[in-house]
């Protein structure tokens, strides 16, 4: 994954992210919405067969969205392996079953 800064402003942050779609994109954007210091997030695909989506995020000027992306991006991870964790305790549960 590549990660290419479009704009950036102190409260604004427009990046390019090469080879991700709706999938990546939309959790990203549902956990960086969860933060309470952002204004705005969301991402466009133009079109998913040639283009690379763009990750749009405003905050309200107490923290600078890049901090926020971190933080988002840490907190998905977490979840992820949460999730992961959780998935290999049912599949072992259901083949002891």
């Amino acid at each position: 994954m590549k990660v290419r800064v479009l704009k950036k402003e102190s409260n604004e942050l427009k990046i390019e992210i090469e080879g991700e779609g709706h999938t990546f994109c939309n959790a990203l954007q549902k956990v960086v919405l969860e933060d309470d210091d952002v204004e705005v997030a969301g991402y466009d695909v133009p079109h998913p067969m040639v283009s690379n989506p763009t990750f749009y995020v405003r905050t309200k000027g107490r923290r600078k969205p890049e901090t926020v992306l971190e933080g988002a991006a840490k907190r998905l991870q977490k979840r992820s392996d949460e999730f992961r964790v959780a998935f290999e305790k049912a599949t072992e549960a259901w083949g002891k079953s």
